[in-house]
């Protein structure tokens, strides 16, 4: 159906356009500098030494893993309450994903005492996953991985903007993988980015995504080499000069999307104050990339209130189902009552930063009109 209010949406400017159109007309269409530009522009707005460009999220995240030397019988904590994305490369490189329980129902990230109790003798590192945009309990997480001597690591696919202080959220670990999908406040369709201070570990990402290659084919064009040699295994998983071109052009304005949708999560706060529970509270010191705006429906009931709502031509999602949910991770020993709760309540409202105050209304009246009495 045509949603009169989509979940996401992506608008492109036509400075957009001509960068991505500039890009083809070049004739250099793979991974060149445009690509090179992108990392350093983004590696400047997060204060970080590195980003490395790659395919997309799922890609940035195998590879942080693997530039990490986590492979077969390492366990990593991670949360359930997730995209699957966080956890199954995990799996590929023979590592060990041990989910932990989130805070609360309000607050749907990890919680550092439910982490701290999943730690055993062959955990490597902690995922931080800064849920809806919001840092969560990132400074807690990053004083437990000191102390238990761990990698903490992010997929900050949701983070883009957030910070804790003046520091990027995405500063605070050892690397982080930040996803560009559809969905994402910085959209360029397919797309992913590794952050990191390490200097090794960005080397190692840099040659893991291109099949372990020393020289890449834009270092061969510039002369800079004749062959290359493979050193170890990698993978191809680089990312295009068009869609490099459109990060780079939409990048400029992130903040300013950012804070429309930071006006809109108030806006949809102050209209459903009292008739429904909105989760990922805002919190001093941490400003939250607001990527979502989630409430909280009664238990049995978001199912039934998500097909109303859809009947007025406003499209709903629900992020996520639990991952130690799925048959692949199934574990009958694993108990995450307060994550498997919030899955079964939470409900995810349309939020972009272009929405329009009729669209907003739309939505609000929607969910009021869905959650009253029948």
């Amino acid at each position: 159906m045509a949603w009169q209010v989509p979940l996401a949406d992506v608008r492109l400017t036509q400075a957009d356009i001509d960068a991505v159109l500039a890009a083809y007309r070049s004739g250099w269409l793979s991974m060149g500098p445009r690509t090179l530009q992108f990392e350093a522009a983004f590696a400047a707005y997060l204060g970080v030494r590195h980003a490395v460009a790659v395919a997309n999220g799922t890609a940035a995240l195998h590879l942080m893993y693997a530039a990490c030397g986590l492979g077969p019988g390492d366990e990593v904590v991670v949360p359930s309450m997730t995209f699957v994305a966080t956890a199954a490369p995990l799996r590929h490189l023979g590592a060990v994903p041990v989910f932990a329980d989130i805070v609360s129902e309000l607050e749907p990230w990890l919680a550092p005492d439910a982490v701290d109790a999943a730690i055993g003798p062959a955990t490597k590192a902690i995922v931080h996953m800064p849920y809806g945009g919001h840092p969560g309990e990132v400074e807690a997480l990053r004083a437990l991985a000191d102390r238990r001597g761990l990698l903490l690591l992010q997929d900050a696919a949701h983070a883009i903007g957030a910070r804790v202080g003046e520091r990027h959220v995405a500063s605070i670990g050892e690397c982080a993988a930040f996803s560009f999908f559809s969905n994402k406040n910085l959209a360029i369709g397919e797309g992913g980015m590794v952050a990191t201070n390490d200097d090794g570990l960005a080397e190692e990402v840099r040659r893991l995504r291109s099949h372990g290659m020393e020289m890449l084919s834009w270092d061969r064009l510039r002369g800079r080499a004749a062959g290359y040699d493979i050193e170890r295994l990698g993978f191809n998983y680089r990312l295009d000069d068009p869609r490099s071109a459109l990060g780079l052009s939409r990048l400029a304005r992130l903040d300013e999307e950012n804070a429309k949708r930071a006006d809109l999560v108030a806006s949809y706060r102050a209209a459903l104050e009292g008739v429904v529970g909105c989760a990922l509270p805002e919190r001093e010191g941490a400003r939250s990339s607001n990527h979502l705006i989630t409430i909280l429906v009664e238990g049995g009931e978001r199912d039934a209130v998500r097909a109303r709502i859809g009947e007025r031509g406003v499209q709903t999602s629900v992020h996520y189902p639990p991952v130690h949910r799925f048959s692949a991770f199934h574990d009958p020993r694993t108990s995450l009552p307060v994550t498997e709760r919030y899955g079964e309540r939470t409900l995810t409202l349309p939020l972009f930063g272009h929405m329009t105050a009729a669209q907003q209304r739309l939505v609000v009246e929607s969910v009021v009109a869905a959650l009253a009495p029948s």
